[in-house]
Order: C-alpha cells, then structure tokens, then sequence
C-alpha cells in the first residue's frame, strides 16, 4: 500500500492498509485481452454525493498509477481510477482503446453514475483524443488531411466530462520543440551544427538566462521545422512501404530519430529562454497559492532549464515504430511555424490526432482546463482553451505551481506567494466538478 512522502511528494509503500484522508486503494486489471492495463482504484471510505462520480487519471507515456491528483481527489470523495496504458510504446490507437476500458469499467462499476477523464501532460494528449473520437465518431480522424488514419473500428463511450491539468501542446507537437536541427547527420547525436545549437554561448546561450535573437530564432525555428517535416516524410513513406508489403516486418517496423524525445532536457528553447511563451494574450482568472483569484494577463514564473545539449546521449533518440511515431509523436509545421511572447504559430493541429488544440475542437462535454505558471508548458491551456468546442469551458491558471501542481522551487522568494499550490489544485478540480456535473 501506499502514502506520499510530504517533502518529497514520492509515494511511499507500507506494509498496512492506506486509509490516511478515509480513502482505499485496489489494485485493479483492466482491459479483457492477453495485455492488461495495470490501475488502482482509489474510493472514499464514506460515500457521499461526490462518490457517483468516477475520474480515469492516466497518461500516455507513464504510470499513474501513484501520481498525487488521484488518492487527493478520493480524499475529497471521488472514486479515482489511475494507471498505466498497457504498453507505452504501442500507437496512439491502442493506448486510446485502454481509455475505453477504463471508461467501461467505471460505468459499470456500482454506484457511478458519471465519469470524467482527466489528462495531465501528455495524458491531455490522448484524453482529448479519445472524448472527440468519442464524441464524434472516429471518421473525424480519417480524413484526408491526416498523417496517418485513425484505425480505431470499435465504438468508443464518450465520458461525461473532461479535465485537462497542464496540459503540454500535444505529443505532437512536443516532439516538434524537442527535435534538435543542430544534428549534422541522421541516425547520430555528435559533431552538432554549432550554428544551430542553442547550447552555443555565441547564438545567445547562457545558463543563467538565455535570450535569443530574432535572427537566430528565425534561423533556428526554420531548420527545426524543415527536419520536423523531413523526418515525417522518412516515416510516410516507411508506411507506404509496409501497406504494400514491402516493409522489413509484416505490421510495423523500428523507427528512430536522434534529439527529439520529448521528456524536458530535450525541450529546446522554451526551457531557456524565458521570454517565449512568456504570457498570455488576453486575460484570465489566475488563481493564487492562498485561494484568492484575480482576472489578469497572465505571467510565466518559471525559471531558466538545462544548461546542456541531451542531444548526444541515446536517451534523446525516439526508439519507437513507424506507425507508433505517425500516430502519437508526428505533426507537420509551415511557413508561420515560431515560438513568440505569447503563443505557438505554425504547427498544423488539426492534421493529427496527437495534438490537444486539434483534438478540442470536437469536445462538446464539459471541460476544466488548468495551467500552472511555474511550468514552461503553461500557456498552451490558453490555445486549447481558444480552440474547444464546448459551451461549458472553464480556464484557470494557478500561480507558481510547477508541472506537477507542487510549488516550483525555482520561483523567486516563494514567500512572497505564501499557500499550497497543489491544495488549491486539487481543491478546484474537486470544486469544479460538483458544480458541473
């Protein structure tokens, strides 16, 4: 069984029941094939009126099945099933028929009556995914204008509601920021372009701070976005090959790309130069570490990240599958492809299914979206915001939570924002879903 550790936010296994906060915790197998998703099912020992709802809490690269959000909102009296996808490296397809089990699983367990899905990061990814394909039939992503088509032929359950916490701009996209055009040749990470290398104090580098010119970025988003496409068009035509028959395996085959995994040592730019992505284009409601809430532009808190390339290191490559990549990692970029002030330009959402701000546009449900301006991925719950098709659409920003919701160490004088950041996190969440649904 499991507690978290109050320093250091890791869970804790005992040998004992967990009942802290009146919750238990079930370890659970979802799915009905020879695979399983592994999950455990969070419940409030004393069922209330928030007990009728069940949240599914998973993401789409990692195991959830211990992350905070989900023993914090069975505490506040909601039934939570968090896990892992079956298989991490399989497609966007597959990892999405893990959320219908999920989904069905909580739907036919007693005393639910709705269910939310809830998507953190990358889980924002295939939540998002999964509720339009759900919602609208999986034909929305078949068309012509895809990369790749969905394959999907089962029908998918659509939940009642949505929850979308720090969401990044998609998996898609984020392997577009990721992928480093300093690589001077495929298939190997060393003898990077140091005209293109973000690391070189000569193009702007600094580890106290970077700050990068117009030129440079012209320069530099140009080259990430022609390597973006090149790589793209590699893996279009190792499908081609493979739907005729001619691939070096019958369904799918390795693929591989040097410095752009995703994870944030590979994030290239954002994380260094503080003055992307630095605010919000309108205003909105910013919630504090004390509970107030002010309607402003809001402003990132966060602080410079990574004073090196992880370029070089095979823990930068994307070790993954032809059809794996098309599906879950690949988004084309155009001409208007920039990171400014304020927002992303030139990634083509709606031509993939990996991409949140695409993937919104066909959620009708209700939806809570949240940043946290202590992570450099914040402001893309502006743009998905922007772009969802709901009626009943909440944003909200929390002030000086990192990534995961706890405060971020690096924000100047914390003092100055005295309060629980991830308290107020899971209070809103919690709040947000007795009053809409």
């Amino acid at each position: 069984m499991l507690r978290f550790d109050e320093k250091t936010r890791k869970p804790v296994f005992t040998d004992g029941g967990y009942t802290e906060g009146a919750i238990t915790d079930t370890y659970v197998r979802i799915g009905d094939g020879m695979q399983y998703m592994h999950a455990v099912l969070y419940e409030p020992v004393d069922k209330g009126a928030e007990s009728r709802i069940g949240v599914v809490v998973v993401h789409s690269d990692d195991d959830y099945s211990t992350f905070p959000i989900a023993p914090e909102l069975a505490k506040r009296g909601y039934r939570v099933l968090a896990g892992q996808v079956t298989n991490f490296g399989s497609t966007q397809d597959d990892k999405m028929l893990d959320i219908l089990h999920c989904v069905e699983f909580l739907k036919g367990y007693d005393g639910i009556e709705k269910v939310v899905l809830m998507g953190h990061s990358g889980g924002a990814t295939l939540m998002s995914a999964y509720q339009a394909a759900a919602e609208k039939g999986v034909e929305i992503f078949r068309g012509e204008n895809m990369l790749i088509k969905l394959g999907i032929t089962e029908k998918l359950i659509p939940a009642d509601a949505v929850m979308l916490l720090d969401s990044n701009w998609g998996n898609g996209s984020m392997t577009v920021l990721s992928i480093d055009p300093a690589v001077a040749e495929e298939g190997t990470g060393v003898n990077l372009l140091p005209e293109l290398n973000i690391f070189e104090p000569a193009n702007g580098f600094d580890p106290a701070g970077s700050h990068y010119s117009e030129e440079f970025l012209q320069k530099f988003f140009s080259a990430q976005s022609k390597r973006n496409n090149a790589i793209i068009d590699r893996a279009l035509e190792r499908l081609e090959a493979l739907e005729s028959g001619n691939g070096t395996y019958l369904e799918d085959e390795p693929f591989v790309v040097t410095g752009a995994a995703q994870f944030g040592p590979c994030n290239k730019i954002i994380p260094q130069d503080v003055s992307r992505v630095a605010h919000t284009k309108e205003a909105h409601d910013l919630l504090h570490a004390d509970g107030s809430v002010t309607h402003e532009i809001v402003r990132s808190l966060r602080k410079p990240h990574f004073d090196r390339s992880f370029t070089p290191s095979i823990h930068s490559c994307v070790i993954t599958t032809v059809r794996s990549y098309l599906s879950g990692r690949a988004v084309r970029t155009n001409a208007d492809y920039f990171i400014h002030e304020d927002c992303i330009t030139g990634i083509e959402w709606e031509n993939t299914y990996n991409c949140t701000p695409g993937n919104v546009r066909f959620v009708n449900a209700p939806i809570l979206i949240m940043g946290m301006t202590g992570s450099y991925e914040y402001l893309a719950a502006e743009k998905v915001y922007e772009n969802c098709a709901s009626a009943d659409k909440t944003l909200l920003f929390m002030e000086a939570a990192s990534h995961n919701f706890f405060r971020e160490e690096t924000v100047d004088d914390p003092a100055a924002v005295p309060g629980d950041t991830a308290r107020q996190v899971f209070d809103a969440a919690a709040r947000w879903m007795r009053e809409h649904m």
